[in-house]
Parts: structure tokens; sequence; C-alpha cells
């Protein structure tokens, strides 16, 4: 007879494990199925964690070569790259570990295979049948390429392939401005690559506030990257010492061959839904590929959480929605505020964001004031050398209720925070203006954002 759980959650990623682990404290039984040899999905093994280790690690090497002189210092630094990947991977390692603690700690159950739905309440796990009152399905995301490239990780690597590279290259392309793209074409361009950026659209990272943009194309330019906007790739060579890049202009004129040693594609992820057996209980999932929830439900007792499902493909989403799941599923009240989820793009500078743009709000005729406080005025940034970038806080023109809020700077990614707190409890920019913060730090800089939203912000 097979084993029955309250919860079989299929995938161990960051909106899985977050799931079971909940579960667990719940007093939930509870099994986490997942394929990979270790937990923690996309994000904590080929992802957010090692990226971020390797982020790092460049933009200190970069500062020792280039900010210490004048701060009165000298240095003589190399990069090691071999020892520098094994340390991104102790670091992985490390925090995977520390995920099968806490299954440990909390009772749950981990099993390594691919788990596929049979039917209601029913779930294979490589030919062994598992029962469950509740399925909670967390599969993540997968690469997307285009039809006529092919990923061989090597010389065409993906994000996946990016973060294993021995060697910098000569000359990397990166296909696609997003946040995937950035991040990862700034670490091999901090060692040495000289690095160009092709993407389809007028600007860079997509979707967000038209100012951050700007100001983020200014600033990577002036770091020597180089950029190739509103332009498509149409084919690439691999045949050749060097690859070499077919594209056009994205309206479909004017040719343009690009020549790299190394091609980086960065055109977004697609949900990962093949296999799961989602017919046997009447799921099909949207044109996209995402599975469509109603208060994360998609069928009876079958949940889906993370980036199968639609919106921001973000590690701390899934997070969010896996415990919000958790505590639905034992009868409590689990919750996501999906007005409050924040972006960061980890490159230097940071990029940060929470709520609407100006552009959304002027689109859908909401009434809005802004503010505005640069980091050259902020005492800690000059001291710091880290000048570059801004806050800028959007209000609601008559409530005053914070709306959106937009970064670029040093630390940005962890300013963010005071505002997503302000708006999860529907503050006003009054509120931020009119709370202390120390001095001298960069957090001053979201209260002078905030002052500036009625014209008394301390600037020079």
């Amino acid at each position: 007879m097979s084993e029955t759980y309250d919860v079989v959650i299929i995938g161990g990623g960051p909106g899985g494990y977050n799931c079971a682990i909940r579960c667990g404290q719940l007093g939930l039984k509870v099994a986490c199925i997942e394929t990979a040899e270790t937990l923690g999905g996309t994000c904590l093994n080929v992802g957010c964690i090692p990226s971020k280790a390797l982020l790092h690690a460049t933009e200190l090497y970069e500062s020792a070569q280039g900010n210490f002189e004048a701060m009165g210092m000298s240095a003589t630094v190399k990069a090691d790259i071999p020892k520098m990947i094994a340390a991104k991977a102790k670091t992985v390692a490390g925090l995977t570990q520390g995920i099968e603690f806490l299954f440990k700690k909390n009772k749950v159950d981990h099993i390594r295979g691919f788990g596929k739905i049979t039917g209601p309440g029913k779930v294979e796990v490589d030919g062994k049948d598992i029962r469950a009152k509740n399925i909670v399905i967390a599969t993540g995301s997968e690469v997307a390429s285009l039809p006529f490239i092919d990923i061989d990780e090597k010389r065409v690597v993906s994000s996946t392939g990016a973060l294993e590279l021995t060697k910098v290259p000569g000359k990397m392309i990166v296909i696609g401005g997003g946040v995937i793209g950035l991040e990862l074409g700034s670490v091999w361009r901090r060692l040495g690559a000289e690095v160009s950026v092709i993407e389809y659209l007028p600007t860079i990272l997509p979707g967000m506030d038209a100012e951050v943009q700007k100001q983020a194309l200014r600033t990577f330019k002036k770091q020597k990257m180089k950029f190739e906007l509103s332009r498509k790739v149409t084919a690439l060579d691999t045949s050749g010492k060097t690859i070499k890049v077919s594209t056009e202009a994205a309206d479909g004129g004017k040719p343009k061959e690009l020549e790299a040693d190394a091609v980086l594609v960065c055109i977004g992820r697609r949900p990962y839904t093949d296999g799961l057996g989602l017919e046997s209980v009447g799921i099909t999932p949207n044109a996209r590929g995402f599975i469509e929830t109603n208060h994360f439900k998609a069928a009876e007792n079958i949940y889906a959480i993370g980036d199968c499902t639609p919106g921001p493909m973000l590690a701390h989403k899934a997070e969010d929605e896996g415990t919000a799941v958790a505590e639905i599923i034992a009868g409590q009240a689990g919750h996501v505020n999906y007005d409050v989820i924040p972006g960061v793009v980890y490159t230097y500078p940071e990029v940060a964001a929470v709520g609407k743009t100006e552009e959304e709000l002027k689109e859908a005729g909401v009434p809005y004031k802004k503010g505005k406080f640069p980091f050259t005025a902020n005492s800690r940034s000059r001291c710091n050398h880290q000048t570059d970038g801004f806050v800028k806080i959007l209000a609601h023109a008559e409530t005053d209720e914070i709306l959106g809020a937009h970064m670029i700077g040093a630390h940005v990614g962890d300013l963010i925070a005071e505002v997503c707190l302000a708006m999860e409890f529907k503050a006003s920019s009054e509120d931020i203006a009119r709370t202390c913060h120390a001095h001298p730090t960069i957090t001053e800089a979201v209260r002078q954002a905030a002052m500036d939203v009625e014209n008394w912000a301390m600037q020079m």
C-alpha cells in the first residue's frame, strides 16, 4: 500500500522547500519531491546565490583595481578564476546542506526523483506511487532560448554555463538586456571581457521605471559595456574560431554582424510544466505555459506556486506563496500582497523597485506626486565614494499613500525593504519623512526622497 501524506510538493526550489518546511512546522505530514541531486532549485544551485557570489567577488576585485587609489590606498590584485568558481560552489554547497538540515528538523520527507501526477491525490515518483491529500506544484522555470541557437554551455552559454566559465573570454556578447544578462555580463566585464549587450527593445531593464533605465544605461556605458538596442539576433555561426552573431534592426532593417568568443543567452525563462501529468487532473497551462490559479488553487486540492504560475519570476515571490499555501492547507489565512513584491538587479550600482512606476500611474490615470534624492547629496555615499544614482518615491497626490519606489545606487537592494514595509502598512510618504534615520547612513536618502515629495528635502 502506498504511503499517504497530508501534502506532497513537487519541486524543491524556493517555493517548494519553504512550503515543505512551513507544512512541517504546522504539524502536517509532508514530502518534497526533487529530481535534482540537491535541494534549492535554480535559485540556489545555478541562479540567485552563485551569481551573487561572483558579483560580490568581482566587485571587490574591480574596486581594488580602480577605487582604492582615490581613498589613499594601493594594491596589486590578481583574479584566480578557478578559485573564484570553487568559492562560489562552496557557498552553494553549504546552503543546500542547510535545507537538508531544515527538512530533517521539521520532519519533511525528501524524495529524490521525478514527480508526476497520475490522478486526484496520486503522485508517481519513478514508478513508486504516493498518496496525497493535497498536492503543491512548485516546479519552477527553465532557460528560454531561440530556435536557431544551440546552447552548448561552453561557447554559447545560458546563465548556468556563465557561472562555470574557467577563463575570461576576450569578447562576450549578451543576448538580452534584462536582469540576468546585465548581472552576468557585468561579472565577466569586471574580469576583463569586452561585453556587448544586444536588446530587442529600445531600452535595457524592460518594465522598470524610465528614469532608472536611462541612468542605468548611462552608468553601464561609463563602465565600458557596449549596447546594441532595438536589435534582434537572427543567426549564430559557431563553425569558426569566433562566433559570428547576425543581427538586424528590430523593425527589420539594417543588418549588422558581431563577433565574440562567448555568447550568453539571456532572453528570459519559461515555466517548467512538461511531463507533470497535469491532464490527469484537468489542468491545462495557458498559452505561455503557465498554470493559472485562483488563490493558489489550480484544481481541487492541487495548488501551484512560483515560476510555473503567472507573475514575476522571483525567488522571494515563490517563498511567500509557498508559506501562504502551507498555511491555507493547515486551515489558516495564508496571504501574499502582490502589490509589494520588490525587484532587485545586483549590478553595480544596484537597481531596486517596488510598486508602480510613473509610467504605470500615468497610464492608469492615478494622480501622484514624487520625491527624488541623489546619492551625490548623501553624506555616507560621499564618504564611501559611491555617489551614482538616486532614490525616487511615488505617493498618491490626495492621500499621500506610497504607491512605489525606484532606486539605483550602491546597496539599494537593502534600502528597498524600508519602503516595502511602509507600503505593507499603507504608510504615507510623510510617515517615512518624519521617521528619524541614523546619520550618516545611506538610508537617509530614502527619508530625503520622502521629504522631497512635499519639497522639503535637505539637498544642495
